[in-house]
C-alpha cells in the first residue's frame, strides 16, 4: 500500500498496490500525484481507503497470477478496487476472475485511472482543497528516484509482449526530463535511476530533436541526457549518482563511458544481454554480436576501470541445447560481469516464442539455472573480495537503532549496486547522526558472494 500523508476530515483516501518493474512504480507515483492534486489523501492500508488501485504486471504468466492474487486480496480487504497497468489490457480475464472490480484500465492510461477514481470515489468538495500542500508522491525513499525517459519499445523479441502492452517507443521531451530531474534533486534525491524499455534508443522516434535548456540546445539522446544529468548539483558541487538501466549495447553507448571516467555518470551499466549463443539470440530475435561485446567490455574497462556491468540471462529458451548453454557459461567466464540475474524461460501468452519447437524440459531448466548461478556467484565473490581493503563511496539506505553496546549499524550501496536488485554494503560503528541519503567513504573489511562489509572512514 502507499505511504501515509496528512489528511483532512472527510477527505477521500486512495490506497495503491504497485506490482512489477520500476517503470510501473513511476506510473503509480504519477497517478497518486495527480490524485493528490485533485484533493485525495493517500491511505497506507486497505481499511482506510475509499478505493484501492492495483497497478498490475502482465509480463509473465506468473506475474499475471500474482496480479490476480493482489486484486483478490484488495477486494477481500476493501471491496472497492480499480485495476490498471500492463495486465489491464486483459480486462476480460480480470473480470472473469474478479467480477466486482469497479474499473479496468491499461498501462500508463493516467487519465482513465483518475476518471475512474473520480467516478467511484468523488473527491470531497471544500475550500480547504486548494490549501493542501501538493508535493509529488514518491513510493521510493526520498534519496533515490526513478526517472522514466520514454514509454514502449521498438523491438520484437520473441519472448516479450511489452510492445503489445505499452506500444512503440515514445520518448519524452529532453527539457521535460531534465526539469523533472532538477526538481527531484532539489527535493532531496541523491541518486537518479534512468529507466525505460530501451534507454539507448531514447529520442530515436523524435529524430533526437533538440530543445532549449539553460540557454543552450540539448538533443533527446542518451549521451546528451547523461551529460546534462551529471551537471546537476546535490550539494557542495557534487553531481547526483546517475545510474543507467535497460541499456542496449548500441555503438553510441561507447560515448557514455568517458562520462563515467570523468565522474559525471555513475560507473554502472545495466545491459539485458539475455543470452550469448548466436543461435539462441537469433531465435530470440536479439542482436547476435557476443564477440564484439566482449571486445567492447574490455575497452570500457580500459577507459573506466571502476565500471560495473549488470545483466540478466534466460536459460531454457526453446531450442537451447547443452552446447548453447555451455557457450553461455564460457562467455560469462570471459565477460566477468559484476552482477547477473538469471531466469528460467517462461511462456508468455501472445509471445512468438510459444510457437517455437523443442521446448526445454522443466527439470533441465532448473539444472541449467543452478549451474549459471554457481558460475556467476563465484565471479561475483571474487570481484567483491578484490574490494577488501579499499575505500569506496557508499550511499546510505538505512540506519539501525543502537544495540545494547550503543553501536549503530547502517546499510548502504556502492556505485556498483542498484537498489532492490543488487547487493548491499553493511557498515559497522556508524554515527547515530547518519541519515539515509548521505554519501560516505567506507573502508571495506570483508565480503561474501553478494555483499560488502566495512566501516565509515
Amino acid at each position: 500500500m502507499s505511504t501515509s500523508t496528512t489528511s483532512i476530515p472527510d477527505q477521500k483516501k486512495v490506497g495503491m498496490v504497485s506490482l512489477g518493474c520500476p517503470k510501473a512504480l513511476v506510473d503509480s507515483e504519477r497517478i497518486l500525484t495527480r490524485l493528490r492534486a485533485d484533493g485525495y489523501a493517500m491511505s497506507p492500508d486497505y481499511a482506510g481507503a475509499d478505493v484501492v488501485l492495483v497497478n498490475t504486471c502482465g509480463f509473465l504468466d506468473s506475474a499475471k497470477e500474482e496480479s490476480l492474487q493482489a486484486i483478490g486480496e484488495a477486494i477481500a480487504e476493501n471491496g472497492r478496487v480499480i485495476v490498471t497497468g500492463c495486465m489491464g489490457e486483459e480486462a476480460d480475464a480480470i473480470r472473469a476472475a474478479h467480477p466486482s472490480v469497479l474499473a479496468v484500465t491499461g498501462a500508463h492510461q493516467y487519465e482513465a485511472v483518475v476518471e475512474a477514481v473520480h467516478e467511484h470515489a468523488p473527491p470531497s468538495q471544500g475550500p480547504y482543497i486548494d490549501l493542501i500542500p501538493q508535493p509529488d508522491v514518491k513510493l521510493t525513499p526520498r534519496h533515490y528516484s526513478y526517472l522514466k525517459i520514454s514509454e514502449g519499445c521498438n523491438h520484437s523479441c520473441a519472448f516479450c509482449i511489452i510492445p503489445d502492452l505499452r506500444g512503440k517507443l515514445a520518448s519524452r521531451r529532453i527539457d521535460a526530463v531534465l526539469r523533472e530531474a532538477e526538481k527531484l534533486v532539489a527535493a532531496g534525491t541523491k541518486e537518479l535511476l534512468v529507466i525505460s524499455q530501451d534507454t539507448s534508443a531514447y529520442g530515436v522516434d523524435t529524430r533526437h530533436e533538440s530543445r532549449s535548456w539553460k540557454g543552450r540546445e540539448v538533443r533527446a539522446h542518451m549521451t546528451d541526457l547523461a551529460r546534462e544529468l551529471g551537471q546537476l548539483d546535490i550539494g557542495g558541487g557534487m553531481p547526483p549518482w546517475v545510474r543507467l538501466h535497460y541499456v542496449y549495447p548500441y555503438p553510441h553507448v561507447d560515448a557514455v563511458i568517458p562520462l563515467m571516467a570523468e565522474g559525471l555518470l555513475t560507473p554502472y551499466l545495466d545491459i539485458p544481454f539475455q543470452h550469448a549463443s548466436p543461435k539462441v539470440l537469433k531465435s530470440m530475435k536479439r542482436p547476435a554480436n557476443e564477440a564484439k561485446v566482449l571486445e567492447r567490455l574490455k575497452s570500457w574497462r580500459d577507459i573506466c576501470p571502476e565500471i560495473a556491468i549488470r545483466s540478466s540471462f534466460v536459460v531454457g529458451f526453446p531450442g537451447e541445447t547443452e552446447d548453447d548453454f555451455r557457450y553461455l557459461l564460457d562467455w560469462l567466464e570471459e565477460a566477468q560481469l559484476d552482477r547477473v540475474g538469471a531466469f528460467r524461460f517462461e511462456p508468455v501468452e501472445g509471445a512468438q516464442a510459444n510457437a517455437l519447437p523443442d521446448p526445454v524440459p522443466e527439470e533441465v531448466k532448473e539444472e541449467r539455472f543452478a549451474r549459471v548461478m554457481e558460475v556467476t556467484e563465484r565471479i561475483s565473490a571474487a570481484k567483491l573480495e578484490a574490494k577488501v581493503g579499499k575505500t569506496i563511496p557508499v550511499i546510505i539506505d538505512e540506519v539501525g537503532a543502537p544495540d545494547e553496546d550503543g553501536d549503530v549499524g547502517a546499510t548502504g550501496r556502492s556505485q556498483a549496486d542498484a537498489p532492490e536488485i543488487d547487493g548491499a554494503v553493511y557498515l559497522r560503528d556508524a554515527s547515530s547522526d547518519l541519515v539515509p541519503g548521505a554519501i560516505v567513504s567506507a573502508l571495506i573489511e570483508d565480503s561474501d558472494a553478494h555483499d560488502l562489509f566495512g566501516t565509515i572512514v
